[in-house]
């Protein structure tokens, strides 16, 4: 950028923010507007893409700390107004300093750099530093970063998809979420994010996954976890009994006799698929007592106490207390 650029245009007042806005609210501001007059969100619409230039030109100056100083510092100097010569017309930055060499009209062509450094003896000689008078940095900036936040189910973050991700004013974009994605991690997709406007690469789109709850299964690490209820027969008997893994279908296992309430089974590949891994699905036996029995069950039932030795299940629960 010309260092008359700088002399002329108020890029505070472009952005419609204060001198003294903070980076935080400087990007909100920019991240708004330029939302607003996008190319995209306006096709063909030229007035639009000044205006998001324009923003642009200014958001790349102020929100670069040196270049921010340095601008804050030639606008101190010229007042914010455009400086002129000795007959009333606009001569421009290089006028200004034409006066000090007795009114001769001097043409710097290598900016504001070379013109400082002249008038202070060579190398050195600029007071706002290198790259003084310059819009842009010496090296093209990423754009800036869009972050947003996307909801999905349990099967999805276990088995991987694709989702839809909305964008105000754009393309819906889809992406795939990788297998084995667990809640509020993210995702980042390069290249989907704001486009720079230095030259630089665009931004990216950071997204934080939430995964919902699951009625039935819960999440253990790479592992899922579900409880599945047994009759007592079933218990005392042993069983083979089906057991729902997560998509729907359903895998058999194999209740032993004498399995007690709380036995965890074991059911390999059912859980999460990761890189080169899958979890396991851990079954939690529970056993359940039927809530109205007839009285022929429940003749059975003393029959079977006063002939089988149970023994006091809460002894060991005593001997632990006890320590």
């Amino acid at each position: 950028m010309a260092s008359q650029d700088w002399f002329d245009k108020d890029f505070y007042a472009i952005l419609g923010v204060s001198k003294d806005v903070s980076d935080a609210e400087l990007k909100k501001v920019y991240r708004k507007l330029a939302r607003t007059y996008h190319p995209d969100s306006n096709p063909g619409d030229t007035v639009a893409e000044s205006k998001f230039k324009e923003i642009s030109e200014a958001y790349s100056v102020l929100s670069d700390s040196q270049s921010r100083a340095e601008y804050d510092q030639v606008r101190a100097m010229g007042g914010g107004a455009r400086f002129t010569s000795g007959n009333g017309a606009g001569g421009g930055f290089e006028d200004m300093f034409g006066g000090m060499f007795g009114g001769q009209r001097m043409r710097y062509e290598s900016g504001a750099d070379d013109l400082f450094s002249g008038l202070f003896g060579g190398g050195g000689g600029n007071p706002f530093g290198a790259g003084a008078g310059r819009g842009r940095p010496s090296q093209p900036r990423k754009g800036v970063d869009i972050v947003a936040s996307v909801t999905i189910d349990l099967l999805t973050a276990a088995r991987g998809g694709e989702i839809t991700v909305d964008r105000t004013g754009l393309k819906p974009l889809h992406i795939a979420v990788p297998a084995g994605v667990a809640d509020n991690q993210k995702i980042r997709v390069r290249g989907k994010g704001e486009r720079s406007t230095t030259g630089g690469p665009a931004g990216d789109l950071v997204l934080t996954v939430s995964v919902t709850d699951h009625p039935v299964f819960v999440r253990d690490g790479i592992n899922l976890r579900v409880d599945v209820p047994i009759t007592i027969s079933e218990a005392i008997l042993g069983a083979t009994v089906e057991v729902p893994t997560l998509g729907g279908d359903r895998v058999k296992i194999k209740v032993n006799p004498g399995t007690p309430s709380g036995r965890v089974l074991r059911v390999r590949g059912r859980g999460i698929d990761t890189k080169g891994k899958s979890g396991d699905l851990l079954a939690t036996l529970l056993i359940v007592t039927p809530e109205h029995i007839s009285e022929a069950a429940r003749g059975l039932i003393e029959k079977f106490r006063e002939t089988v030795d149970e023994g006091n299940p809460r002894d060991a629960l005593y001997s632990k207390a006890e320590i």
